[in-house]
């Protein structure tokens, strides 16, 4: 059974559902994502995504036309495999079509690009075995890309990286909710304070390259939580 955080942009709310692996994903229509495959090789009981990357999901299988393999799609930024601030770690992304085809791969990427479902569709000279596309939002924090920045009051998938990021570093938030309160903005401040960043309970450029440098690929700690 797992626990899946959705940011709905439509109310601005953070919602909660529990699924068994075999089950659709929140707003998946027509079972083409389970959450076995939204997973994939992460050991999290706990996923995040957001509405709007469900609905893309949607639509692009509809355009397509065909079921579409997921190889990728979920990983906590302590689990890695992806870089810095890769959108895996926000559930906005998918690595797809690894059993395709090259003319197969083809097809399916110019339709995700045509599509405009994506903020992001990755070139094939980068992921030349599989199509990679993302839901990204947000102005990003660093002119170079990555997440947006956040503050107190911010809501969302970014904020549940910040929250695990912070607690498996060990500053407690006091959960894992994605929602950025007093509580995380506390452990920002000490987090930033214990660094040499400015204090300012921000997650910015700085504080992002830092969070994520210091905790992509580490492992989970006794105080990482779900």
């Amino acid at each position: 059974m797992a626990k899946i955080l959705v940011y709905n942009q439509d109310t601005n709310r953070m919602e909660t559902y529990y699924r068994n692996e075999s089950d659709s994903m929140p707003y998946n229509t027509n079972r083409t994502l389970k959450v076995r495959e939204f997973r994939g090789s992460s050991r999290s009981n706990t996923l995040w995504t957001d509405k709007r990357t469900m609905q893309a999901w949607n639509s692009q299988r509809y355009i397509y036309g065909a079921p579409i393999y997921v190889g990728f799609a979920f990983k906590r930024p302590y689990e890695g495999g992806h870089g810095n601030q890769s959108q895996h770690y926000a559930g906005t992304a998918f690595d797809v079509g690894q059993n395709l085809t090259n003319a197969q791969r083809a097809v399916l990427r110019n339709s995700a690009v045509s599509s405009g479902l994506w903020g992001y569709v990755e070139p094939v000279s980068i992921s030349p075995t599989w199509v990679h596309f993302d839901r990204r939002f947000g102005t990003p924090a660093c002119s170079t890309g990555g997440y947006p920045t956040i503050r107190r009051g911010s809501r969302g998938n970014y904020v549940c990286i910040a929250q695990d990021d912070l607690n498996t570093l060990g500053f407690r938030t006091g959960g894992l909710d994605g929602v950025f309160g007093e509580q995380t903005e506390n452990a920002v401040r000490r987090y930033q304070t214990s660094r040499g960043l400015s204090s300012d309970g921000i997650i910015g450029c700085n504080t992002w390259r830092s969070l994520q440098e210091n905790v992509v690929g580490s492992g989970r700690t006794n105080t990482t939580i779900d």
